[in-house]
């Protein structure tokens, strides 16, 4: 999946503005303008359009997770250079706190089912032999079913 989509699909659900955006940018050690954002928030056949990088939405990601569930005593984590949607997904997973369960129930918002070992799989190490590898598919059902979840029923 696209990064800058990602990110659109995160802010979304949750009704971030472009304060709380650089808040949370803030949060993960990165200073970033209104003027970066919005240009990341862009379509991409839009002229203004800049696409993000790995880096910066892992960036991201790390203070979406202490906006979510508070700072942690230590070292801060180090952003990855490189981001694949298994690590996307497990990132989404400690900001919101979910257990297995959650995870299944958001998933089947949009209409997915998978069963709880296909699941762990995308959370297993990469040199595990019951890894695998979380495709667009399911990254982009979750998005839409945190949406469903976290936007939607906000009333």
């Amino acid at each position: 999946m696209d990064n800058n989509d990602i990110l659109r699909r995160i802010r979304y659900s949750f009704d971030f503005n472009d304060s709380k955006m650089v808040e949370i940018f803030a949060l993960g050690d990165s200073k970033v303008t209104r003027a970066q954002i919005s240009s990341w928030l862009k379509k991409d056949i839009d002229p203004g359009y800049v696409s993000l990088t790995d880096f910066q939405l892992a960036i991201f990601l790390n203070g979406l997770i202490i906006e979510k569930r508070g700072k942690k005593e230590g070292a801060k984590p180090i952003p990855e250079r490189e981001l694949n949607n298994n690590i996307i997904f497990r990132k989404l997973r400690i900001a919101l706190n979910l257990k297995d369960d959650d995870i299944l129930a958001i998933l089947k918002l949009p209409g997915i089912e998978i069963s709880k070992h296909e699941l762990s799989a995308f959370f297993r190490k990469p040199g595990q032999s019951q890894y695998r590898e979380c495709k667009d598919q399911i990254l982009r059902n979750f998005l839409r079913g945190m949406q469903m979840k976290y936007r939607e029923h906000k009333s």
